[in-house]
């Protein structure tokens, strides 16, 4: 029986630390030439380059002494630093090439965050310089009204609406470690707060509309306009948010065979579904394309005065506050639309998770549950009633 013949291993030596100043002399595996190789020094966020050089000679002592005094001289040595770019300069690079691809709602807050952060943090501070006392005070003086957003009245706010504000820096900060900043390196070598935590609520107002209350806003619905009447009742039987209600167009709903289509453009997580309509949903759709004489991709709710428009989010937040208003909805509870939502979610708590997420919307099944399906006394005294006894042996 015959071996093959072993290839006979070539001669390298290696010097220096790994990722910074390591080099290698190694003999090719062909023509037993000489080399050297190392990786160039480059500005923060470039990709490493090798560089190899042939030496003219097979001497493998003086190979090694190469290597070495390389790896001095690449030890000693600085790669180019990342330039030290502040906060104003930083917030115009990403208003110019980020907020632009934003909807509507989302580029009113970059603008909003920008100026205020500013305002609080000083235009020429650096961005590397930020930290946890920078991100502490935020805090403090946003919860206390002192900062807040240009014309916007003096008034103390939420942990939700602060973290919404400090996850806005925290994006950009992220944004600035991968943009270039045109000389090959990036803006940010590292986002200088990633890590600290935002401020949550203890035990955050989530507010669920009741059966008595939803009643009570549909008796006075028609009277403010028969656009919110359908909105209210699409609202609660179908558990979406006012958001995507708005943007739909008669080409979305299938009367027919009782569907709608919820497109992905106009929902907020970017979910395209089709859900099922019950039989009153049905009826206050049929009854206002009566009304309205619409068909096609002519909007649902249209906007007073310009049927080529949607009605604004603006507009349906006053319908419901006349609306509460006349059917005397508790105040101070923050009963709006997402309180339909809560609603829709709660009552609807023993349908399976993969259902429900599916027809209200949601995504991800640990939404549901920390924010939208709350407790209450009837179900759990079902679920005490039904409560199956076990025994030992299995006799029960």
């Amino acid at each position: 029986m015959t071996h093959a013949k072993k290839k006979s291993q070539r001669w390298s030596y290696s010097v220096g630390e790994r990722g910074r100043n390591r080099v290698r002399a190694f003999e090719h595996a062909v023509t037993g030439r000489l080399f050297v190789e190392h990786y160039k020094p480059t500005r923060s966020g470039e990709r490493p380059k090798v560089c190899r050089v042939a030496l003219r000679h097979r001497d493998q002592e003086r190979a090694k002494e190469t290597a070495e005094r390389l790896a001095a001289e690449l030890r000693s040595a600085t790669p180019p630093a990342t330039a030290h770019v502040s906060l104003a300069v930083l917030f115009d690079n990403y208003l110019r090439e980020r907020t632009p691809e934003k909807g509507d709602g989302k580029r009113r807050h970059d603008r909003r965050c920008a100026e205020m952060f500013l305002r609080g943090f000083g235009g020429p501070t650096e961005a590397r310089t930020l930290s946890r006392r920078e991100w502490d005070r935020f805090i403090r003086e946003r919860r206390g009204g002192a900062l807040r957003p240009a014309k916007a009245k003096k008034r103390a706010v939420g942990d939700r609406i602060i973290g919404y504000d400090l996850q806005w820096l925290r994006a950009v900060l992220n944004w600035a470690t991968m943009a270039s900043d045109g000389t090959g390196a990036v803006l940010l070598e590292r986002n200088p707060l990633k890590g600290l935590p935002l401020p949550r609520e203890a035990s955050p107002k989530r507010p669920m509309l009741d059966a008595g209350n939803y009643q009570g806003l549909l008796a006075h619905s028609v009277s403010i306009s028969p656009l919110f009447a359908l909105a209210l009742v699409l609202a609660h039987e179908t558990g979406h948010r006012v958001g995507a209600i708005r943007l739909l167009r008669w080409s979305d709903v299938d009367l027919e065979h009782k569907r709608i289509r919820w497109r992905a453009a106009n929902d907020k997580i970017g979910f395209e579904h089709v859900t099922p309509l019950i039989d009153a949903a049905v009826a206050a759709l049929e009854q206002e394309r009566t009304r309205q004489h619409a068909i096609g991709d002519a909007w649902i709710f249209p906007a007073p005065g310009d049927s080529s428009q949607p009605c604004s989010r603006h507009l349906m937040r006053d319908w419901w506050e006349r609306a509460a208003e006349k059917a005397k909805l508790p105040t101070g509870q923050r009963l709006g639309w997402h309180s339909l939502r809560r609603q829709f979610a709660t009552e609807l708590k023993t349908t399976p998770l993969k259902d429900l997420c599916y027809m209200g919307g949601w995504k991800d099944a640990q939404t549901i549950l920390n924010c939208y399906m709350q407790q209450d006394e009837e179900t759990m005294r079902t679920a005490l009633e039904q409560r199956k006894r076990v025994h030992v042996g299995g006799s029960r």
